[in-house]
């Protein structure tokens, strides 16, 4: 499928994604990959693996299932169609962490903090 057709682009913000990313199985990296595709492909995709974190002001979780493992990779929207990754995280309780939520809104300002002061320069 080329750019024209996809409905969003993702984009990583920084290392910290890929530093969880190369710590990942391979069955994991397909499964993270297959589901960046849908996000990217799919008109509407489904909340099973994009969904937006309840009380913050625009972050998403893509929802990674493998097996009994459970991943989630943070991210939000820039410019309506560009999606950006930051961190993410194994998840081993039931709800999302709040220090994981918490780091997530910290980078996603730092985000548009740098682009704020790259667009003033």
């Amino acid at each position: 499928m080329n750019d024209k057709s996809k409905h969003r682009k993702i984009v990583f913000y920084k290392n910290y994604f890929s530093d969880f990313f190369v710590k990942q199985e391979e069955n994991v990296k397909s499964k993270i990959v297959w589901i960046f595709q849908l996000i990217e492909e799919l008109q509407r995709v489904p909340e099973t693996f994009l969904k937006h974190v309840e009380s913050t002001e625009g972050l998403y979780e893509i929802r990674v299932r493998t097996g009994k493992n459970i991943y989630r990779i943070f991210c939000f929207f820039d410019e309506g169609r560009i999606i950006v990754i930051i961190n993410s995280f194994q998840k081993k309780t039931k709800k999302t962490p709040r220090k994981e939520i918490k780091l997530a809104m910290k980078i996603k300002k730092e985000y548009f903090n740098e682009k704020e002061k790259f667009k003033n320069s």
